[in-house]
Order: structure tokens, then C-alpha cells, then sequence
């Protein structure tokens, strides 16, 4: 006979890989055997001793709700957000700021120590003064019904209706909240996942901090013409008479079965289809799809610990790998004799050429093409670059790409990664090749959240 649910004492003794807690305890399965049952439990903290339901507990390995907090730890409070218990946006808002940033400095001298780097390396994380409202961008679902909310934490089916959101910036905030009225106002339909039915999929909102513009981008499964021209036209006129820092109001075609905000087909209902941001004194276009930190203020810190690391001269050569729209491009270009960017992204690497352009920078080379490849081209042309800084996504660089890097011996590397465990298994690859590793800088840049961003420095030894 199957247990459908059981009640249990656990002491959380550590986090998972999405920051919930897990703990682990011994019970006697319907054959008298006992088996260890390992719990995944959101919200929780290591120490804590917690009652929890657990759902078929006959399985190794379950997800449990937290009932009761019997022993609490020191750091936990109480979660401002009012949709904390159910959302996934956010996953540490009930532990004081400063635990959090103690975690992630712990994740980051873990992640080094594993594969055999000096933990006493990796400095103290950096966070923010005020961690609330921190994002430029956000990515709202549409519930079937039409409401217009996040993930439900563990389900990716269920979306929460939301009030507010604690993380986005306010301004944002306020415009989703009016498309979501909006939405309610003309009763239209959200996508249905299962049915694949239904009109509105996505709702992204975007803002710069410095310029204060603002993009709204709705993705639907059809255009904005017949029955939706009188829906669509009430949206540009709430959007025009109340927002008028929206730049960009873009209806983007989705009929792809993947969910995620693509667009087959481009409708700038009005405005233009990009805004301007900036970062580090320099103008970028940001359209729906660039990738940019959204979080300009601590963006702002890796831009300066990167420069100050580098040690840029005029006199240099430099590669800068995984180069986006320029994010780091911009402001090295400015403090080196010659810098080539390279990205497998063609449309980023349009975007950095234009950035470049509209910055008036005249000593960048950029290439579309595949890292390790890329590198191969550039040097070829280019020569042996002083200084190569590389931000690969959380993935990692890999090995074959960290081996040709170590081969080409630039002087200097920067390394900017948001990913701590594939960072130290990178630049574990470049040891063979001489390369020391100085300093490794912890930076929050997501908080409430378990991720953390990292910029190091590795010199290349003397005599090598």
C-alpha cells in the first residue's frame, strides 16, 4: 500500500542547486526496511529544524512544504513580498541580506577549493545598499484566464497573479499592472500551455535607469489587427496618457509551442522597436531580444573591477570574448590601442558594431563567429592580444575554448562569470599553461535570489 502523506521532523543541512533547503531523514518503508528519504524543502535555511507534509513519501527523493518552523535561524524574517509563499521569482527574501551575501562569498571559495585554488583568494561579495527594485527587465506569464503574473515556485504550469513585484523596478511594475488591467477590461484570453490555445503568451517590460525609457512587449499567438484593432488601439492610448517614458510599445507574433519570448513577426504599435540605456557613460540600443545585465547598478561594479583587474593600456591588444552588444567592449575600447569582440550571436554582434559606431569608437573589430574559432581568426589577423577578458554564459566556457585561450597566452585574463562551479572548473584549464590565479571578486547582482556573478584575475607567470 502507498503512502500518499506523512508528516516528518527535518534539520535542513544545506542548500540545492535553487537555493531550498535540504534535509534528510530515516523511515521504515510498508517492508519494515529502513531507507533514507532525501526532502527538498523551499523557503527554509540550513540549521532550521522544520514539520513538513511529504507527498508519497515512499520515494528517495521528494519536494516538501514547510508546516511549521519549529527552531528557526537566527538571520530568518519576515518576507515583505505578499506573494513570497507562492511565487519563483525570488527565493531568500525570509533571510537577512547579509547571510545571503555570506552564502554566495561560501559558494564561490567552495567552487575554487574544489579544484584546488586558495579559498583566501576570493574577497568578501559585494552587494547592494538597497537590494529592492534592482531589475530593468522582467518577464511576466499570462494565465489562461488572463492574468498576468509569475512562475509558481516548483510548477511551471501554474502562474501567480500579481499585485506587485519587489525586484522589478517601480515604474515597470506600474506599466504591467496597467496591461494587466487592461488585459481584464477586454476579457481577453492568455495561452493555454496544454491546449496550445489561446491569445496572449508574455508580457516583457524593460527600463533604463539612466535614460528612464521604457519598453513594453507583448507576445500573442496572432496579430494586432481585426477584432484586436479597438483593444489594441484602447492599449496605446492608456500607455501614451500614462507613461510617458514608453519608447517601445511592440505586439510581437509567437505560434511556436516552445515557451519562451521569440518573435516570428514584428508590430511596433508605437514608438520605436529598440530604447536607448547606458552603462559606464556609454549609449547602447537595447532591443526585445539583447541580452544586457539587468541589473545596471551592480553591472556598473563589474565594468569597474574588470577595468580596474585589466589594467588597460593604449599601447595593447585586446580580445574580449563572449562579447554581447559590447557591455565591456564600450568602455575597454576607450583604454587600449585595439579591441576585438567576438560573439556567435549575429545580431549581437550587429548591435556591438553599432554601439561602437554610435559611441564614436573607431579601434573595434567585431566577428559573429563560434569562441574557439573566433579566437583562431583574430589571432591570426590580429596577433597575441596583452589582455583577453571573457563573460561566457552560466554554462561555462568549456574546455577546448580555456585550452586555446591558454595556448594564445595574452598576459592578463579577466574573467567575469555568473556561475561559480563552472568558473573554477575553466580556469582550472589554464593552470597548464602558467597562468596564476590573483584575485576573485564576489558580486550580487541577483539578490533574494541563490545566484551570484564573480570577476577574476589570472596572470600569466613570469618565465613561462
Amino acid at each position: 500500500m502507498t503512502v500518499t502523506n506523512e508528516e516528518m521532523i527535518v534539520e535542513i543541512k544545506s542548500f540545492d542547486e535553487k537555493g531550498s533547503g535540504k534535509g534528510s531523514v530515516w523511515r521504515e518503508d510498508e517492508k519494515g526496511i529502513q531507507k533514507k528519504l532525501r526532502l527538498t524543502i523551499p523557503q527554509t535555511l540550513p540549521g532550521e529544524k522544520v514539520r513538513v507534509l511529504v507527498d508519497k513519501p515512499d520515494r528517495r527523493r521528494r519536494r516538501a512544504d514547510a508546516l511549521e518552523i519549529l527552531e528557526a535561524h537566527e538571520e530568518r524574517i519576515v518576507a515583505p513580498c505578499p506573494h513570497f509563499d507562492k511565487c519563483g521569482g525570488c527565493v531568500w527574501q525570509h533571510w537577512e541580506f547579509q547571510g545571503q551575501l555570506k552564502a554566495k562569498t561560501n559558494h564561490v571559495k567552495s567552487a575554487i577549493e574544489a579544484q584546488g585554488f586558495d579559498p583566501a583568494l576570493v574577497k568578501d561579495t559585494i552587494g547592494m545598499d538597497n537590494p529592492w527594485h534592482y531589475r530593468n527587465k522582467m518577464e511576466f506569464t499570462f494565465s489562461p484566464d488572463g492574468a498576468l503574473g509569475l512562475h509558481e515556485q516548483g510548477n511551471f504550469r501554474k502562474i501567480i497573479s500579481l499585485e506587485t513585484c519587489l525586484i522589478a523596478g517601480k515604474e515597470m511594475v506600474e506599466a504591467a499592472m496597467e496591461v494587466a488591467e487592461w488585459v481584464k477590461d477586454h476579457q481577453l484570453k492568455g495561452y493555454n500551455k496544454d491546449l496550445h490555445e489561446g491569445l496572449l503568451r508574455h508580457l516583457m517590460v524593460r527600463q533604463s535607469f539612466a535614460t528612464g525609457e521604457m519598453m513594453l512587449a507583448l507576445f500573442a499567438t496572432e496579430g494586432p489587427t481585426g477584432e484586436l484593432e479597438k483593444p489594441v488601439a484602447d492599449l496605446i492610448k492608456r500607455i501614451e496618457e500614462k507613461f510617458p517614458l514608453v519608447k517601445s510599445l511592440m505586439w510581437l507574433e509567437n505560434t511556436d509551442w516552445a515557451d519562451r519570448t521569440q518573435s516570428e513577426k514584428s508590430h511596433v504599435l508605437a514608438g520605436r522597436d529598440f530604447i536607448y540605456d547606458e552603462m559606464d557613460g556609454y549609449r547602447f540600443r537595447l532591443w526585445f531580444d539583447t541580452f544586457f545585465q539587468t541589473n545596471p547598478t551592480q553591472a556598473q561594479k563589474l565594468v569597474d573591477l574588470a577595468v580596474e583587474m585589466g589594467e588597460p593600456k593604449k599601447s595593447e591588444k585586446m580580445i574580449d570574448l563572449f562579447c554581447g552588444v559590447g557591455t565591456f567592449s564600450l568602455p575597454f575600447a576607450s583604454r587600449v590601442g585595439q579591441l576585438a569582440g567576438i560573439e556567435i550571436v549575429e545580431s549581437s554582434i550587429e548591435s556591438a558594431k553599432r554601439n561602437a559606431t554610435d559611441n564614436g569608437l573607431t579601434n573595434t573589430y567585431f566577428l559573429a563567429k563560434d569562441a574557439r574559432k573566433g579566437i583562431d581568426e583574430v589571432l591570426e589577423s590580429f596577433g597575441r592580444p596583452e589582455l583577453l577578458l571573457l563573460d561566457p554564459p552560466r554554462s561555462g566556457a568549456g574546455g577546448k575554448v580555456m585550452r586555446r585561450i591558454g595556448r594564445s597566452q595574452p598576459e592578463r585574463i579577466v574573467y567575469v562569470s555568473c556561475n561559480p562551479d563552472t568558473f573554477a572548473t575553466d580556469i582550472k584549464e589554464l593552470e597548464p599553461f602558467g597562468y596564476e590565479l590573483k584575485t576573485v571578486q564576489p558580486v550580487d547582482l541577483f539578490p533574494h535570489t541563490v545566484h551570484v556573478e564573480c570577476v577574476a584575475l589570472l596572470v600569466l607567470k613570469e618565465n613561462n
